[in-house]
């Protein structure tokens, strides 16, 4: 009985752990990265820009029928939600503080005003942002996200490639210099070695820049990639 009753309580912790996952990276038909999904679990998804912030959360219907949401709309989720009172940190203050079981945190307002009211935590997943004095592409934007990286190319790589996404852990990301077709550049050219090709100038005008070959989502070391088109 004790064996199970343990059984149970680590299934339900190793549950909660991964729920606060990063679920999805988008990316927009420039190569700008579109959004970064947190999975809190009972199909509850939250996006959040480069530098932390909320584009907004919702109960993921696609995603509880088994699919994959690629309109960006969420559903209202309807179960526990706790924010932060006029009686917590200025920088605290209104913000999410539960989404059912899942706890979030912020950056208070006397830790600085570089990072006051970035998300901390949420859950068990610290995030960290690159800070004031490193490279000004960086400037602002997430560092890590538990135990994941996010590395970015510097102010001076080439110029339709700064600030964008160069990798999440061990996936790398390639773009098409400011030097290739206009129709293309700056556009998503490999993920993990996975190469994406599109329509150049000189096709029809319907196809310029529509992608040509390459898989518009994929999964890769526990992380869905999806390219727009």
């Amino acid at each position: 009985m004790k064996k199970i009753y343990l059984l149970a309580l680590t299934t339900l912790i190793t549950a909660t752990v991964f729920s606060q996952s990063i679920y999805r990276i988008s990316f927009t038909d420039k190569g700008s990265m579109d959004a970064i999904s947190i999975d809190l679990g009972d199909n509850i998804i939250m996006n959040l820009k480069d530098d932390g912030s909320l584009i907004n959360w919702g109960y993921d219907v696609y995603k509880s029928r088994g699919g994959e949401n690629y309109t960006g709309q969420l559903e209202s989720y309807v179960g526990r939600i706790e924010y932060f009172s006029e009686a917590a940190d200025i920088a605290l203050r209104g913000k999410i503080k539960y989404v059912g079981s899942v706890a979030f945190n912020y950056y208070a307002s006397y830790e600085g005003d570089e990072f006051k009211g970035k998300i901390k935590s949420i859950g068990n997943n610290n995030f960290q942002y690159y800070a004031r004095y490193d490279d000004a592409a960086l400037q602002g934007k997430i560092k890590s996200i538990g135990m994941t990286t996010f590395n970015w190319f510097a102010a001076y790589e080439n110029e339709a490639m700064r600030g964008k996404l160069k990798s999440v852990g061990n996936t790398a990301f390639s773009y098409y210099s400011s030097m290739e077709d206009k129709a293309f550049r700056g556009r998503v050219k490999s993920i993990d070695g996975s190469s994406f090709t599109y329509y150049s100038s000189f096709d029809t005008q319907d196809y310029r820049g529509r992608m040509k070959t390459g898989t518009q989502l994929q999964y890769i070391n526990g992380i869905k990639y999806f390219v727009r088109n």
